[in-house]
């Protein structure tokens, strides 16, 4: 009976032996299929995926802020000298081209018109001396330079006409001195600095209200000088605001502005986006996550969900069938936003658990 016992205490050593053999030769793997299975439930919401080997990956993250597209960017500075009578908006408001925004009560938008009128009849006066200049210099009694002086009269005076015609477009008339300032484009409100009874003149230099779509925005990028040169126009890039961390928005650098900040130790770099859900709002801190070119080769990669970090070591949950999981310790070499690379080899079609991983862990480990 004894001699039975010792057989069988013998044979027991001799399979733990081999399993622990097992276990170390698969990169220190931990199974225990008896304790747990992957019910229905839970399996479907688990994603089980097969392990990857891909090129070897290294992210370079800038920092940054999302701006105003400044090419479809108003800035309303005051024209003329009077007083602000009312507002018609708040800031943050979604106006329209045309639309009402303030009336302000001053004399001098009929000066505006009587300058305008003056700046037409110089300049019809000119078209005409410089017909008659342009026979002249054909039939050899006047010079080019005498030509193309008044051209140079008539273009000033045209560019004077424009100013004033477009400030006089933000104007409307509506007696008793007093005049509405109406909105120039559609758009938000972005930048307020106007109220009731307030003086405004044309010396100000601050701006009286601003105005962008917000369809399209621009993500400014910081980069220090010991990046420069990983950093292209021309470069894929993805930008996470602090608003949607999770949310990420594919975009291209379309300009490095080649001119050192002083202030902020760094050159800029330029992102445009599409911005139709308004998500991106002018002001939100943002990262910039530029895929930087490397040549070290390839390593299986595991979403970042799928490794977990437990005493100074991490793991995968290697899935062989529902009631057959293991724990396989890895170690990673780099990683990007998404993935982690690791040293280890995987077997063709190994499968891991990149969903509820770290829960499964925990049961593995009861």
């Amino acid at each position: 009976m004894r001699k039975q016992f010792i057989i069988l205490i013998s044979a027991a050593l001799l399979i733990t032996s081999s399993c622990a053999s097992k276990a170390d030769s698969q990169g220190d793997e931990i199974t225990d299929s008896s304790k747990f299975c992957l019910n229905a439930q839970m399996k479907e919401n688990t994603l089980i995926e097969e392990a990857v080997e891909q090129t070897i990956a290294d992210q370079l993250t800038l920092t940054g802020k999302v701006s105003y597209d400044e090419n479809n960017l108003v800035s309303y500075k005051s024209l003329i000298q009077g007083i602000v009578v009312r507002v018609d908006f708040e800031l943050g408001d979604l106006v329209q081209k045309g639309q009402v925004l303030s009336v302000v009560k001053s004399t001098e938008i009929q000066g505006l018109l009587e300058d305008k009128r003056t700046q037409m009849n110089n300049a019809e006066l000119l078209r005409k001396q410089l017909a008659v200049k342009k026979e002249l210099l054909h039939d050899g009694l006047a010079s080019q330079p005498e030509v193309s002086d008044l051209e140079y009269q008539l273009k000033s005076i045209q560019i004077e006409i424009d100013r004033i015609s477009k400030s006089l477009r933000m104007y409307r008339s509506i007696g008793d001195g007093q005049f509405q300032i109406i909105a120039p484009q559609d758009g938000y409100i972005v930048q307020k600095d106007i109220s009731v009874g307030q003086s405004i003149s044309v010396e100000a230099e601050y701006s009286l209200f601003s105005i962008s779509n917000l369809n399209r925005v621009w993500v400014m990028a910081n980069i220090y000088a010991n990046n420069l040169k990983f950093v292209q126009a021309g470069d894929l890039v993805q930008v996470r605001t602090v608003a949607y961390p999770d949310r990420i928005y594919p975009g291209r650098i379309d300009k490095i502005y080649h001119v050192f900040d002083n202030n902020e130790h760094v050159t800029k770099a330029r992102v445009v986006l599409e911005n139709q859900d308004l998500s991106l709002s002018p002001g939100l801190s943002a990262d910039i996550i530029i895929s930087k070119k490397n040549t070290a080769g390839k390593a299986f990669a595991f979403p970042k969900k799928a490794v977990i970090f437990v005493n100074n070591n991490n793991y995968v949950v290697v899935y062989k069938d529902d009631c057959n999981l293991a724990i396989r310790k890895v170690t990673p070499i780099t990683g990007t936003q998404e993935y982690i690379f690791v040293e280890e080899k995987f077997q063709p079609n190994e499968k891991v658990i990149t969903s509820n991983a770290l829960l499964i862990f925990e049961e593995l480990n009861k």
